[in-house]
């Protein structure tokens, strides 16, 4: 095999412009790991003499994901995607592709179509992702496993004035005042979605919200709701509903909710509008009352939500989180080495180093510091002291994640407010010119 690999190279030499001898030659080379770099330098070659030869696209998705070239595997795969039919061997490679860069409703849908098609083709990685091992409703038998009372309130959550006074509005005020809100027509319970960079304390938030009502809480993620086969979404996804109607007053939270609620245009199975459907039916409350239900939504992206789930009665409130302002910064590190061995730490120091950190951000830099002194610390047998110039030299090594965050969205909000979603986001960049 490898002589006539060699041969196939030669012959390249006198004939660089025969596509038929490029193409055997991609095929012999294919199947070995050593060879995908050439592969790959080929294919691009047969592309730029035919733009449109599918079976060299497709072959060059397989390489980029064999080499782990994830994004590009993606990019070269939605393009094919977009203009041709493709194999369901390439869209089992883009699926795992997707599912390897986390992005799993896409490798979801993707990989259910694949099913469809052709049953025996499944993937270990991506079953142990999406099958449920024939469970239909994991809410069934313990549903109390999923139903917690929080015990923080407000006042844990430090800062967040304006954003804590909304939720008291719209979602606190009208279980207070049950009567008089009912005397005007207007039921107790509603939509609220929260948005903004990661790290920066929706869940948190959403929690402390259950905790000043004493209501129950229900938090709900992306495995918990979508399931491999067909129907079995939408049977979770009442469950959960049926769940927090059964135990009202209670805060259903749904993280990650763009996950759930993708704009049905962006949606290439049916499979994945169905849900959509059947969530904007359980917010509708249209066969059984929501009354008491109060529903909150977390997301990164809210330029990903479906607009049907902003009209009134839904997530008719739509409010933005941002990274903590300076005094709570310095509060959230006060708080995060409580517990740990320190020695004089300037909190408004490290907090005037670190603008637009989130949360997590500052978590990431202790947990930078506190294995710098490990190592001390093992030898010796006594715990190091965190000190402020090790927290200073440990923020010099993590850069705060909202500010890719923020390029994003500022795009949205000069480019694509006509509705004025993304007033708090533009008002956000005008008081910080840094960004």
């Amino acid at each position: 095999m490898h002589e006539e690999i060699e041969d196939l190279k030669k012959a390249i030499e006198s004939s660089p412009d025969n596509v038929y001898l490029r193409m055997l030659l991609v095929r012999k080379m294919r199947p070995f790991d050593q060879y995908l770099k050439e592969v790959e330098r080929h294919l691009e070659i047969v592309m730029e003499q035919e733009k449109q030869n599918k079976e060299a696209r497709e072959m060059l998705v397989e390489v980029f994901f064999r080499q782990g070239k994830n994004s590009a595997a993606i990019v070269l795969g939605e393009d094919l995607l977009d203009q041709t039919d493709v194999s369901p061997a390439t869209k089992l490679i883009l699926s795992k592709a997707y599912l390897a860069e986390q992005d799993l409703p896409k490798a979801r849908d993707l990989y259910e179509e694949v099913l469809m098609i052709n049953p025996s083709m499944t993937d270990q990685a991506l079953d142990s992702a999406f099958r449920l091992s024939g469970v239909t409703d994991p809410f069934a038998d313990d549903s109390d496993y999923f139903l917690e009372k929080p015990k923080i309130t407000f006042k844990d959550v430090g800062g967040l004035d304006d954003i804590k006074r909304e939720i008291d509005l719209k979602i606190i005020k009208p279980l207070e005042h049950a009567d008089l809100y009912a005397a005007y027509g207007k039921k107790v319970g509603g939509g609220i979605l929260l948005y903004g960079p990661p790290g920066c304390g929706k869940t948190f938030l959403a929690r402390a919200t259950a905790g000043e009502i004493n209501a129950g809480f229900i938090n709900v993620t992306l495995n918990d709701i979508l399931d491999m086969w067909i129907g079995n979404s939408e049977k979770q996804l009442n469950a959960v509903f049926e769940e927090a109607r059964d135990n009202a007053p209670c805060v259903l939270f749904f993280d990650e909710i763009d996950a759930l609620g993708a704009k049905r245009s962006d949606l290439r199975q049916s499979a994945g509008k169905n849900v959509i459907n059947q969530f904007l039916s359980e917010l509708d409350g249209v066969e059984i009352s929501n009354e008491g239900v109060l529903v909150i939504g977390a997301t990164n992206v809210p330029w990903h939500l479906d607009a049907a789930f902003r009209r009134p009665g839904r997530f008719d409130r739509i409010i933005f989180v941002p990274p903590p302002d300076l005094d709570n910064r310095a509060e959230i590190l006060r708080i995060k080495l409580a517990d740990k061995p320190i020695d004089h730490i300037d909190y408004l120091k490290l907090a005037k180093l670190t603008p637009h950190y989130s949360g997590a951000d500052l978590e990431a830099v202790i947990d930078i510091a506190i294995e710098s002194v490990l190592e001390v610390a093992m030898q010796t047998g006594t715990p190091q002291p965190l000190t402020t110039d090790l927290l200073q030299k440990a923020i010099t090594r993590h850069r705060s994640t909202t500010i890719d965050w923020f390029t994003t969205a500022k795009n949205y909000a000069v480019f694509a407010n006509q509705s004025g979603q993304y007033d708090a986001i533009s008002a956000y960049l005008k008081k910080h010119k840094d960004l």
